[in-house]
Parts: structure tokens; sequence; C-alpha cells
């Protein structure tokens, strides 16, 4: 690269505030993001994505300007719990600031968020649309707005387990108020899950069920309420009488409001004051005798709710992507406008280190979430293979994307310097939300035990995934070709390490390494087969050089205190971070070196 200094001169008419590198806002997201854009139609049915393109377009300006501006205030202004009314009733009613409720409608009124999966007509597509357009709306949504996708995705969650295990009657009087299109007819849904006794462990549930002849009553405690006001909301407890255990469980709706207008048996004792996701309400609930109606079978609600989790599993894995590339464009707005020691900062080598260190993972999850969203819609059609890869794809994603989202935003604060600690930017909320990421839906240690002791030896999905990796990278004839089999390698090694790690319990200690070797493995692939395409399509092979940075840092073992190395990713950087993209051609001169 050389170290280019700027005269001093050049920087003699900067004063004051003219030092300070701008923020994202007023940023379009979705024209910020080649990548994406690019993925987006390589994924998508090509006229999904020709009538999708300009809503993407314009959720992408609303990304960076409106909302974003609606989320700061709803972020300083937290939701607020009024337990009683002036005349001393009884209401445990929850009060959001303006700037949330506006947010609600653009969400779900605008973009229908809540029922485009379910119902057509949703953007003037006459059908429900699949996976790949659900996350790729949310992903530009969530560049802005966190907290209030644990509700949307609540909603529209718990309007596939009414579709699927509600008895008709109940599925016929509240699906319809899940999936409206009018906000005021929306109910929205809600998760309650939690108790004292433990989160990720539910055997030990005590909210009991009993039904009195005509309807089942809900009595005990919810420790941590998503949504904390949601009006239908999915929950789990114990018949009177069943057997202890998860297998004792059941899954229930419980609605906020009944039919006659009465409030139901239950009260909002407090709101979480929680480190992150401040504009959304969680709270702890009590259920005195609170109607509820039974989904499907008594003692398969533990299965049942996994359909749910999984869903939100994705969804966490976009929202991380999504944090991540916010945090990505912040860290690159300031090192391309804030000057120190006489050049621009994006020049300094340390500096274009540490933009390497958040741009590798923001690109390897936006790899490995438009897949997985493409192999669920494979898998809704029936696709049995494609369910198997799922099974072991959506832990991988909620896994590695959330525990890569807090050093993402962390060093995209550090990138901005001392501002980047202070409230009036997005950071410091950038790294707050992104720690939510690892705990709900299951810490880290759950998600890579759910690989590694449910996916493989039960589905042997490890297996599948490997196949249809080696397959892709069959198909990638534009990859160099020593490079393809650097790639196969690596596959491999991952998936027989896992199968490694999976066969025995004394090895449960490396679960989350071979999760990570798993995720690696497979954003690599991704990386390299969509960055030869992109090349040979528009020229850009910026992913061929991703690829080798993920299998170069993420999958080696390297020396602490050995300089070998560092001559290549100085120059895959130069690339990277030059004002025009890597060519196919400089992209091949630099995996060959």
């Amino acid at each position: 690269m050389g170290n280019i200094r700027v005269k001093p001169e050049a920087t003699k008419h900067l004063s004051g505030a003219a030092w300070v590198a701008p923020d994202c806002h007023g940023m379009n997201f979705y024209q910020a993001d080649p990548a994406f854009r690019w993925l987006a139609r390589h994924y998508m049915a090509a006229d999904l994505h020709a009538h999708l393109e300009p809503h993407l377009d314009r959720l992408g300006a609303l990304s960076g300007g409106r909302l974003d501006t609606l989320s700061r205030l709803a972020d300083r202004h937290v939701p607020v719990l009024h337990p009683r009314d002036p005349m001393g009733r009884d209401i445990d009613s929850i009060e959001y600031h303006p700037a949330y409720k506006e947010m609600e409608r653009i969400a779900m009124e605008d973009f229908g968020l809540n029922r485009l999966a379910h119902a057509g007509g949703v953007l003037g597509w006459p059908e429900p649309m699949g996976p790949l357009a659900k996350y790729a709306i949310q992903y530009l949504f969530v560049q802005s707005e966190f907290g209030l996708m644990c509700p949307i995705s609540a909603t529209d969650t718990s309007a596939f387990l009414v579709r699927k295990y509600a008895p008709d009657a109940v599925r016929e009087r509240y699906l319809p108020r899940l999936i409206a299109d009018r906000y005021e007819d929306i109910r929205m849904g809600a998760q309650f899950m939690t108790e004292q006794s433990g989160g990720s462990d539910v055997s030990n549930m005590e909210c009991e069920a009993e039904f009195d002849g005509e309807n089942w009553r809900i009595t005990g405690d919810k420790f941590f309420c998503s949504h904390a006001d949601g009006e239908i909301v999915m929950m789990l407890a114990r018949p009177k009488d069943a057997q202890w255990g998860s297998r004792g469980l059941s899954l229930f709706l419980l609605p906020r409001t009944l039919e006659d207008g009465t409030r139901n048996s239950y009260q909002i004792l407090k709101l979480k004051p929680k480190l992150g996701s401040s504009s959304m309400a969680s709270g702890e609930c009590r259920f005195d005798g609170a109607v509820a109606y039974l989904l499907g079978e008594e003692g398969k609600g533990l299965k049942q709710m996994l359909d749910m989790v999984n869903l939100s599993r994705l969804s966490h894995g976009v929202r991380a992507a999504a944090m991540m590339r916010r945090s990505l464009n912040e860290a690159m707005q300031v090192a391309r406008s804030r000057f120190a020691f006489g050049e621009k900062i994006v020049r300094h080598p340390l500096m274009r280190r540490q933009l390497m260190k958040i741009m590798v993972p923001t690109e390897q999850i936006l790899s490995v979430f438009m897949f997985t969203a493409k192999v669920m819609e494979r898998a809704d059609t029936g696709d049995e293979r494609a369910r198997t890869i799922l099974r072991i794809l959506t832990p991988l994603l909620k896994y590695r994307g959330c525990r890569d989202n807090i050093k993402v935003a962390t060093a995209a604060m550090e990138a901005r310097g001392g501002l980047g600690y202070i409230e009036d930017w997005v950071n410091p909320r950038l790294v707050r939300d992104a720690h939510l990421g690892v705990l709900w839906e299951g810490t880290s240690n759950i998600v890579s035990l759910d690989v590694v002791k449910r996916a493989i030896p039960k589905n042997q999905a490890h297996e599948a995934l490997g196949e249809a990796l080696h397959e892709i990278i069959d198909d990638s004839p534009d990859v160099p070709g020593q490079y393809r089999g650097e790639l196969g390698q690596m596959v491999d090694r991952a998936v027989r390490f896992a199968e490694e790690v999976a066969l025995k319990a004394e090895h449960e200690p490396f679960s989350r390494q071979a999760a990570g070797a798993l995720y690696h493995a497979l954003s690599a692939v991704l990386l390299a087969s969509e960055g030869a395409a992109m090349g040979a399509e528009t020229g850009d092979a910026s992913r061929l050089l991703l690829s080798r940075l993920v299998i170069d840092h993420r999958m080696r073992p390297r020396d602490p205190m050995s300089l070998d190395g560092g001559e290549v990713d100085e120059a895959i950087a130069d690339l990277l971070l030059a004002d025009t993209p890597p060519t196919p051609a400089q992209a091949a001169a630099a995996l060959a070196g």
C-alpha cells in the first residue's frame, strides 16, 4: 500500500465540528450495500425480485432516514408501565413513545411484516412471500431499529403456530387478527416461556394449566415475557397432574383481552430494565386463572414451541447481520471522513486491519443468512434434504452470527473513538443491542450443543451440509481450481471434526469450536461461489477475497509471533478498501499469493 500522507495544507480549512466524521443518517441502506443487492437477485425468483426491488429501495431510504430518527427517539423514551388508572382500577397498561408506534405502523401496515409469509396482497404481490423476501425486509429494517423486531417476529411466528396447531374455532378467531392488513386491526403476538426455574432448561416449569370443563385456566408466574402487552400470547404450561419434566408441557394460546372485551386474569408486574432493546417492553407476568386455549396435543408443547424457536433463531441471525452491516457502514463512514496525523484514517495500516475484522464477519453472515433463507424455502415445499440441512443451518447462523455481532459492534464503536461511547451516536445502542442475540432463544452453549448433540447424531445434518457444499464448489467453475480444492478440504475437515466431537460425551467442551468450524467452512464456500459469479457478471470479485480471509483467519492456526501472511493480508485489504472493487483477475492473483 505504501504510507501515502496528505500534506498538512490539505486539512487547514477544517475547524471545530468540521473535523468530526458524520454518521450514516440519511444514507439509503439498500443502495449502500451492493453485495446484498446482488445476492437478493441471485437467490430470489426473478419475478419476485423484480417486483420487490423498488420496495427494498424505498425501505433502504426509510431505514437510513425516518426510521433512524424514530428509532433514536424510541430508544431514549423507553416504555412505561402504568399499573393503575387515576380511579384506582388495575389496568397495567404500557405507554410507548409515539415514535415506537409509528415504527410499528411502517413495519406492519406499510411492509406487511406480520403477514407477508401468510397472505397474498402484501406490497402488491398476489401470493404469500417466502423467507427470502421476509428476511430481506427485516435486514433493511433492523439496520435502524432492533427492539421492535422481537414483537414483529413473535407476531409472525405466532401465526405459524396458530395455523399449524390451533383447533378450527381458535384458528378462525385469532389468525385473522395476527395477519390483519390495517394497523388498527392487528393484534400482535408475544412469547412467554421463561420462569424463575430457568430459561434454556424448561423441564422445571411451574405454570399450571387446569381444565374447568369449559376452559383451560393458567396459574403461575412467567419471569421473562417478551412484548409483555402482546394481545395473543404463546406460552408453555403444565396441565394439572401431567408428568414432571419437559414431556409434561403443553402449548397454549392466551389472549390478553377476552371476547366480551374484559381483561384476562393476569397482571404485568414489572418491566425489565434491560441492557439493550430498550424500545421494546419485556416484563414479568402473574397469571391467576387466565383463560387459554390448548394448541395441538397435550404433552407435545415443547416440540411444537420449537417451531417458533427455530424461526426466531433464524430471525436473530438476520438481525445480527443487519446490525453488523450498520456497524460496518458507520466504521467506513468514519474511516473515509476523519483525518488524523495528516491523512484520512482509512489509510492507516492498523485502521485498515480493524476494518477487515469488521468487514469479514459482516459479509460472512450476509451470505449465510441468504443461503439459509433459500434452503428454508425449499424445505417449505417438502424437500426433505433441504429440511435436514436447515436443521443445522439455523443454529449455526444463530450461534456464530450473534457472537460475531458483539465484536463487530465494539470494533465499530472504537473506530469512532471517544464519540463512539457517547449516546448521541448510534454506536452505544449497537453495542447494547448486540448482546441480546447471544441470550434469546438459547445461549451460545445451548445452541452449539443443539448442533453437536442433536442435529448431528439425530439427523446426520452435517453430512447433508457437507454434500451440499461440495455441490456448490463443483458448480462454481469460475473459482480458481487450486482454491476450489482447498475449500473442499476445509469442508471435509470441519465435517469430520464436528462428527468426532458429537460421538463422545467427553468431547462436549469442543462443541462451540465444532459449530464455529462448520459455520466458517460454510461461509467460505458461499463467499467463494458468490464472488466468482458476481465477478463474472459485474466485475466485482470482492467476495472471493473475503473467502480467502475466512480460511486464513478463522480456520488456520496462526502463530501470534510470526509475520507470515502479513503481506497477503495487506494486499487483500488494499483491494477491498479501494475506491473501485477488485476484478476477478486481481482476486485470482491475490488467492495465488
